[in-house]
């Protein structure tokens, strides 16, 4: 277990040993089950082949995969959205390249309404822009939330049975999650095109942002 004045994160492994404590392990065993039964099985309605989060097999088989919750002292939730941050960072120090790409933090939220996902929507969005700038996407996923697939508009991945934050490092392949947004792809197109001169990212930004 690691944790800090605002959050508490554990490994798969761990919660699956029970050494998270008592009070905690309901809602971190709920999702660790979902994790390894939905996200890593494929779907009749996902539009592509392959697991529904590629990234969640080889972070579970390589212990990777962390699920956290807010400290029992917690008054600002927004602070420990924020935190999840360093966590990330720290965890990330003596991983390689690839593993980094694989470490992922589940902030789950058992306290959130799990019939109404405004509330985490907006929680969500209002840390999207600085995680990006650093280098790490953060989605949510909720009971009810209404994000449909990329692949299949009638398909909602996002949904989990408790509320929960997921972050992990920016991909290349993240850029459909980000072309609404004129910042986030200055950010992507900073990380991944270096190269490109300022205007032409401009320009590309403009005409992506558009579409």
């Amino acid at each position: 277990m690691r944790g800090d004045d605002l959050i508490q994160s554990w490994t798969a492994g761990e919660i699956a040993r029970g050494e998270a404590p008592p009070h905690a392990l309901g809602p971190l065993l709920k999702i660790l089950a979902w994790s390894r039964e939905f996200l890593v099985s494929s779907h009749p309605e996902l539009g592509r082949s392959g697991p529904v989060c590629p990234y969640t097999p080889p972070s579970l088989r390589k212990e990777l995969f962390h699920l956290a919750l807010p400290s029992a002292d917690c008054e600002d939730l927004a602070s420990a959205v924020d935190s999840l941050r360093t966590r990330h960072a720290v965890l990330s120090q003596p991983l390689s390249a690839e593993d980094r790409e694989l470490l992922t933090i589940l902030l789950v939220l058992p306290g959130f309404d799990p019939t109404d996902s405004v509330e985490l929507d907006e929680l969500q969005r209002k840390a999207k822009d600085e995680f990006v700038a650093e280098g790490l996407m953060i989605g949510q996923f909720h009971p009810v939330c209404e994000e449909p697939g990329l692949y299949n508009e009638a398909f909602r991945p996002l949904r989990a049975p408790l509320p929960l934050l997921a972050v992990r490092k920016l991909l290349v392949f993240d850029l459909p999650f980000l072309v609404s947004d004129d910042a986030h792809m200055e950010h992507y197109l900073q990380r991944f095109a270096p190269g490109l001169p300022a205007r032409v990212r401009d320009q590309l930004v403009s005409r992506v942002v558009a579409l």
